[in-house]
């Protein structure tokens, strides 16, 4: 026995390609993501939080060190690829607790830093 539903093929395809536009208009203009690219997303903010919260930090302890205005324009002498690395090397870019230095934090350091009038 064979059963005939002349509307079974039609309501399938129906239902695949609504599912494949649905798809397609959720993730092209209704914004949603995949799991991965959430945490990429967040873990990017968190990051720039960081870069924000700690430069000033960073900023201050150079200033405040002794001989600041010495270092400062030791500092600005330096090409500017190489501010970065003097920023680590000097350890104001890393948070207090940690033993490495935050790149981000010391490549805004550095830019702040390079705006400071000697």
């Amino acid at each position: 026995m064979k059963l005939q539903v002349p509307w079974f093929r039609p309501a399938a395809w129906g239902a695949v390609l609504g599912s494949i536009a649905t798809m397609f208009v959720g993730f092209a203009w209704l914004g949603w993501t995949l799991g991965s690219t959430a945490e990429r997303m967040a873990a990017e903010r968190t990051n720039a939080a960081v870069v924000v919260a700690l430069t000033p930090s960073c900023v201050t302890r150079f200033m405040q060190q002794p001989g600041a205005a010495a270092k400062l324009a030791e500092f600005q002498k330096i090409e500017s690829w190489k501010q970065r690395e003097f920023i680590e090397a000097g350890g104001w870019a890393t948070p207090r607790g940690d033993k490495t230095p935050h790149a981000g934090v010391a490549t805004a350091c550095a830019e702040e830093l390079a705006k400071t009038k000697t």
